[in-house]
C-alpha cells in the first residue's frame, strides 16, 4: 500500500445530473481510463477493475500502474483518469481531517470518505473490500499458536508474564506517535529496548524476514495488514480491535460523470471486492511479490476462480 454500498446523499448526484449531461455524454463516448498506484496491491486491484469492466463489455484504457498516491489523486481530480483503487484512510489526508475518529472505524471511515469526495469533487467511492491495509504488528505463527496471540489485547498480559516477544521495526514505526506509541498507549503495554530491533528504512519485507528467520531473537514484525509476505513467511497479524490505527480499506473510486454514463460499474465491481478479505489479499499479493507472477495474471486467475470472469 502507498500512504482500509449504497450511497447516502444520493440526492447530490441526481440534482447535478442535468447540468453535467455534456460531461456524461463525453464520458460515455471515450474509454474508461483505469489506473492504479505503483505498489503490488495497487497493480493487483487496478488490473481486477480493468478485467471486470472489459468483461462487462465496457471500453477500457489500461494505465495500470500509473504512479504514487499524489499522482493518481491529482489525475482523477483533473479528469485525466476515471477510476482507480484507493484506501479509505487516505481520505483523512486528502481532506485535512486526520484527527477525526471516524477513520478508525471501517464503515464510518468509508462513509466519510464517500460523502466528502461526493460533495467536494463529484467522485464516488464504491464497495470497499473487507480488509485493512494499515500499520500492524505480526508475530510468527508458532508463537501465536503457543501463546494464543490473536489480537493486540493479548499482548500486554503476554509481556507482563515475561513470555518471548521481540519486534523488528523501522525507526519511524518505533518513534512516530501514530505508530508503535499509539499501539502502546491504546493497549497498555511498553516495549523496552531489549524487546526491539530497530532497522533502517521502512521496508516491511526486511522486518518480516527478520521475524521469519528469528534474526537476533526477533519473532514479531512491523507490517502492513495485507503484505504478501505475511502468509508466505507464516506470520499472523494481531488484530487492532480498539482502532489504534486508521483503517485503510481498499475501494474503487470513480469520477461522477463516468459513473452516470456507465451506471453498471458498481454492480460489476462489488462482487469482486467483497471477496478480498485480509487473508485473500495477503495470498494474492504474495503471488506477485514473492512468486513473481504478473499482477494481471493473478487478478484474472482469482476472478475466474470466484466465477466473476468467463
Amino acid at each position: 500500500m502507498m500512504r482500509m454500498h449504497a450511497w447516502a446523499g444520493r440526492r447530490g448526484f441526481l440534482l447535478g445530473a442535468a447540468a453535467l449531461a455534456p460531461a456524461a455524454a463525453l464520458a460515455q463516448a471515450r474509454p474508461i481510463v483505469v489506473a492504479s498506484k505503483i505498489d503490488t496491491e495497487g497493480g493487483l486491484l487496478g488490473q481486477m477493475i480493468a478485467l471486470l469492466l472489459e468483461g462487462a463489455g465496457m471500453r477500457v484504457e489500461n494505465r495500470v500502474p500509473l504512479g504514487p498516491t499524489r499522482i493518481v489523486r491529482a489525475a482523477i481530480l483533473a479528469g485525466e483518469i476515471d477510476i482507480y483503487p484507493e484506501y479509505t484512510g487516505n481520505a483523512a489526508f486528502f481532506h485535512q481531517m486526520e484527527a477525526d475518529p471516524a477513520w478508525r472505524d471501517m464503515r464510518a471511515g468509508y462513509e466519510k470518505a464517500r460523502d466528502l469526495d461526493q460533495q467536494r469533487h463529484d467522485i464516488a467511492w464504491l464497495q470497499p473490500a473487507p480488509a485493512n491495509n494499515t500499520w500492524a504488528i505480526a508475530v510468527r505463527a508458532d508463537l501465536a499458536r503457543a501463546h494464543n496471540l490473536r489480537t493486540l489485547e493479548n499482548l500486554a498480559p503476554h509481556l507482563a508474564a515475561g513470555r518471548p516477544f521481540k519486534l523488528a521495526g523501522s525507526a519511524e514505526f518505533v518513534e512516530s506517535p501514530a505508530a508503535l506509541p499509539a499501539f502502546q498507549r491504546v493497549y497498555g503495554f511498553t516495549l523496552p529496548p531489549d524487546r526491539m530491533l530497530v532497522l533502517p528504512g521502512g521496508d516491511t519485507a526486511v522486518t518480516m524476514r527478520a521475524a521469519a528467520q528469528q534474526l537476533n531473537g526477533v519473532n514479531a514484525a512491523m507490517v502492513y495488514g495485507t503484505d504478501g509476505g505475511i502468509a508466505a513467511l507464516d506470520l499472523v497479524v494481531l488484530e487492532d480491535t480498539r482502532g489504534a490505527q486508521p483503517v485503510y480499506a481498499p475501494a474503487p473510486v470513480v469520477r461522477g460523470a463516468v459513473l452516470r454514463a456507465n451506471p453498471r460499474i458498481p454492480e460489476v465491481l462489488a462482487p469482486a471486492f467483497r471477496t478480498l478479505d485480509l487473508t485473500t489479499l495477503q495470498r494474492l499479493n504474495a503471488r506477485i511479490a514473492v512468486e513473481g507472477q504478473p499482477a494481471r495474471a493473478v487478478a484474472e486467475a482469482h476472478l475466474r476462480a470466484a466465477g466473476l470472469l468467463r
